[in-house]
């Protein structure tokens, strides 16, 4: 549950907020920073793609650009899938 509360302050973290954490993380403490992004479901071939792409560029930013991008997918999906009202009892496991 620690982990589910630790990615749900995150997401209300603003994005410099974020970028400076991120940061944080990978001068000391960069296996979570990993938990953290396999967790978020953020794409490994895109992170090390943005990394590659901006190799001068603040990975804190960047990384939390990723994250950013990888919520607000994570909250359509879940609009786009969201019922309305109580599910038909037929249908109730």
């Amino acid at each position: 549950m620690e982990k589910e509360q630790e990615l749900l302050k995150l997401e209300d973290l603003t994005a410099e907020q974020m970028a400076s954490f991120i940061n944080d993380l990978i001068d000391k403490d960069f296996s979570r920073l990993v938990q953290i992004l396999y967790r978020l479901d953020v794409s490994e071939d895109k992170l090390k793609s943005v990394l590659l792409e901006h190799p001068t560029g603040d990975a804190g930013n960047l990384i939390a650009a990723l994250i950013i991008e990888r919520i607000a997918q994570r909250e359509k999906a879940k609009e786009l899938f969201k019922q309305e009202g109580e599910i038909p009892e037929e249908d109730k496991w």
